[in-house]
């Protein structure tokens, strides 16, 4: 039997992408990426503002939660790319890279070789920024980083009201420090999303050595006598198997991970004998350990149009077309979620624990109101949830969607730093600076007094912030899914490479960092292979 390939990569997402364009830059490597999604060719991938689209179904699995049983059995959205380029072609393109002590703590949790001193030079790596280059930012990398092409004066009106607060303008929150507010800095180049993708996996595409298969559906990993040898894909009217000689890479994220790592046999072994698969390997934390950002919002009705909500109706969504073809500016141009900050719900936290994003408009994403006069959107995040949860298989059939329980507020904690954020947000919004801006706060409303209330709004406008992380994390511990290279215990030839790696969710949007546990994991991989 011979080997097709040295490496075939399961998942063309944001780490995968990487992967596959790193790993093929050595000649003699050969190297298949499969990907369950399309290519990203519609143009909506391309546009900025294209992210409004994006929640509501284009490069998604579909899937919801389970009913959150701490939340009133509330039933959420839970957008997951299937598509090439993963997150990042789907994204609101929001470049952050977490607090620096999150890493730290990755590396006190046993994970050697990820504090931030050792993560920050393959942040640079990736790094093509538009106007910083310092110890923080790199110049001439394959990712795209940007300043907003097209920014409202209502942002500049956030920051004042932010600062009538107490809370200063930070020019570089992917910098020294995370403390403020400010524009985000945007995987974009030129006013056009720079995903995964387009970035890195294009430029390598004319590279005889690279294979790129996509509507590929993976249906397990072949493990003969305790090593991941290759792939069964769904072909035709049957299966086939591509073998792979050095490693199996598995970068189908926090969610499609540790899902075919069970349709595969490896994971809880009572689970996997409820559904009648074959027990490979028991690994009792594959799917647990799920950590996710809850999102909580204020939506405020605006004086006129000082957003982008007009932009919805034909004829204005037809103007701005024009003006971002003739000059890559105006609404399109906007990722819509390009102005926010990091603060405090705890004053005594180590660092920010929330996440604010300022949505230039209303019903921008699945499930959030629209204002029929246009508005404004604050969301609020709380960044680092005590709740874990779980992914879990329905059935024993490749084509039916996970159980995803996030187990929001499973920690009353995490339910009282989000309410506390969310009336941060609240704040913000009623102050002097944006009065000029804003008409009336329409949610939660001034009939949202009392804790209880706050949770009934909750527990009916909560959404996702698309942040899942930590379902087969790493670690110094034996009971940890990976070792710290990676590496997945018990199966020799096989690792993970997503954001399903991470022990404890970063403080911020997972994009960035999951980009970077690309970088480093492809210098680990031709390390310890010789590729």
């Amino acid at each position: 039997m011979r080997d097709d390939y040295d490496f075939i990569i399961a998942g063309g997402g944001s780490a995968g992408c990487v992967l596959a364009a790193r790993l093929s830059e050595n000649p003699d490597v050969r190297v298949l990426l499969l990907e369950a999604g399309g290519r990203d060719r519609h143009p909506f991938y391309a546009m900025p503002a294209g992210f409004a689209k994006m929640t509501k179904g284009i490069g998604s699995w579909g899937w919801s939660t389970v009913p959150q049983r701490h939340m009133q059995d509330m039933v959420i959205r839970f957008t997951q790319a299937r598509v090439l380029g993963g997150g990042s072609s789907i994204n609101a393109q929001i470049y952050t890279r977490g607090n620096a002590q999150d890493y730290d703590e990755w590396r006190q949790m046993g994970c050697e070789g990820w504090s931030y001193e050792d993560v920050l030079p393959y942040f640079r790596k990736s790094e093509d920024n538009d106007s910083l280059s310092d110890r923080y930012h790199g110049k001439g990398g394959p990712l795209g980083v940007s300043r907003p092409a097209a920014p409202l004066p209502i942002c500049e009106a956030y920051f004042k009201a932010a600062g009538q607060l107490g809370i200063p303008f930070n020019a570089d929150m992917a910098g020294e420090s995370q403390d403020g507010v400010g524009y985000y800095q945007l995987t974009q180049r030129s006013a056009q999303r720079s995903s995964t993708s387009k970035a890195f996996l294009d430029p390598a595409r004319s590279r005889p050595n690279l294979t790129v298969r996509s509507g590929v559906q993976v249906l397990r990993i072949v493990v003969n006598e305790g090593r991941a040898t290759g792939i069964e894909i769904a072909s035709g009217s049957g299966t086939e198997i591509l073998h792979a000689g050095a490693e199996v890479l598995l970068s189908a994220g926090a969610i499609g991970s540790p899902r075919l790592l069970m349709l595969s046999g490896i994971g809880p072994a009572d689970h996997l004998r409820d559904l009648g698969l074959p027990v490979v390997l028991d690994q009792p934390e594959v799917g647990a350990n799920l950590q996710d950002h809850l999102d909580l919002f204020v939506i405020a009705e605006c004086s006129g149009p000082h957003t982008y909500d007009r932009y919805a109706k034909p004829l204005w969504s037809a103007v701005a077309g024009l003006q971002y073809l003739v000059s890559r500016k105006g609404p399109v141009a906007s990722s819509l979620f390009e102005t926010g900050g990091f603060w405090y719900a705890d004053p005594d936290a180590r660092s920010p624990d929330i996440q604010l994003h300022l949505g230039l408009g209303s019903g921008i994403e699945a499930g959030v109101a629209a204002m029929p006069n246009g508005g404004v959107t604050l969301n609020s995040a709380y960044l680092r949830p005590r709740s874990r949860g779980t992914v879990r298989l329905a059935s024993a059939d490749p084509k039916a969607a996970p159980l995803i329980d996030p187990n929001y507020w499973s920690d009353p904690h995490d339910r009282e730093m989000s309410i506390r954020g969310l009336k941060l947000a609240q704040k913000i919004m009623r102050q002097d600076a944006l009065k000029p801006f804003v008409k009336r706060e329409v949610l939660p409303g001034p009939d949202i007094r009392s804790d209880e209330d706050y949770v009934r709004y909750a527990c009916k406008n909560a959404k996702t912030d698309h942040h899942p992380a930590g379902t087969c994390r790493m670690g110094g511990d034996e009971a940890a899914v990976l070792d710290p290279r990676l590496k997945l215990r018990g199966i020799a030839g096989l690792r993970i490479v997503d954001a399903s790696v991470m022990p404890r969710l970063v403080s911020s949007n997972t994009n960035a960092p999951t980009i970077m546990i690309a970088e480093k994991a492809a210098d680990m991989i031709r390390t310890d292979t010789g590729a």
